[in-house]
């Protein structure tokens, strides 16, 4: 599927005037943002962008503000050469690379935070995270420019903020979240995955057993909050090697946990495993006349 047009851009400048070229030609733009270690949930996004625009482009951009530990930062894949010619054959047009130089040329001033949303679950157990997300975000799409921009649901929490945040700063861009695409055993693919002990990658898909769990509950009418977490955190405790951080059901666009389960909240859950730390979700809907595939 690999494009004739494949083209490597490392200045903001040179990005930015080369996607308004784009559109002033009269095509439509896709972008995917991504911090690299491009893996098969990535290039799903990639594939949608593809059918649904005229010209893709993927940014690999390993972003220091979205840590809250300068260890993670470090451990974090990086295969520069690798993504670039993964996301060329998968049929992205432009791949967009800057140096921490170049998207931070003197340290930021300017934090772009989301209230509310940044708050919870992920924010409340990385603090700052959801900021550096919000403001690379908006950088990213401050240089891109109007476009259909797709993120994975396997992050819901940030698809949520970025949602938000687009609204909220009317930004000429449409926000395409996309479904979690998984391992066979059930783990959502990530790029920390590759960190994972062989012990520690046998115990992860407790997390989606535990989602599964939940969703079985809310099928059977079970409507309360408390009691599908309870399930959850009860799947989760039977691996000795998974050290729960949350489980919940939440309302899909505030994050705060409903008194009554409707159907259209969202399942979270995150977790420790050794080193690693994952997080994973599922569509209460799928317990509500949903089903699994």
């Amino acid at each position: 599927m690999r494009t004739e047009y494949a083209q490597v851009v490392h200045k903001v400048t040179e990005m930015s005037n080369l996607m308004s070229t784009v559109r002033a030609s009269g095509r439509s733009v896709g972008f995917v943002p991504t911090m690299g270690s491009l893996h098969a949930g990535h290039l799903s996004l990639v594939s949608r962008a593809r059918n649904e625009c005229d010209l893709v482009a993927v940014s690999v951009f390993v972003n220091p503000l979205q840590f809250d530990s300068p260890s993670d930062l470090a451990a974090y894949p990086r295969d520069p050469d690798g993504d670039t010619k993964v996301a060329f054959d998968a049929g992205a047009h432009v791949v967009f690379m800057p140096s921490e130089k170049e998207m931070y040329p003197v340290e930021p001033l300017t934090v772009v935070r989301v209230g509310g949303i940044s708050e919870q679950f992920e924010g409340s157990f990385r603090p700052g995270h959801f900021d550096g997300v919000a403001t690379v975000v908006t950088k990213l799409l401050a240089i891109v420019g109007p476009c259909k921009a797709y993120f994975g649901e396997k992050d819901f929490q940030q698809l949520v903020l970025v949602k938000r945040l687009v609204k909220d700063l009317s930004f000429p861009v449409e926000v395409v979240g996309c479904e979690t695409v998984r391992e066979a055993d059930g783990l959502a693919l990530s790029s920390r995955n590759a960190l994972l002990d062989p012990e520690d990658r046998r115990a992860a898909p407790i997390l989606y057993k535990a989602l599964r769990a939940g969703v079985e509950e809310i099928a059977k009418g079970n409507r309360s909050p408390v009691e599908v977490r309870d399930v959850m955190v009860a799947v989760v405790s039977e691996e000795k090697r998974a050290l729960l951080d949350y489980a919940d059901v939440v309302d899909p666009t505030t994050f705060v946990v409903p008194k009554v389960i409707s159907g259209e909240e969202r399942l979270v859950i995150a977790a420790r495993f050794g080193a690693v730390r994952l997080i994973d979700n599922m569509s209460a809907s799928k317990g509500i006349g949903g089903g699994f595939d």
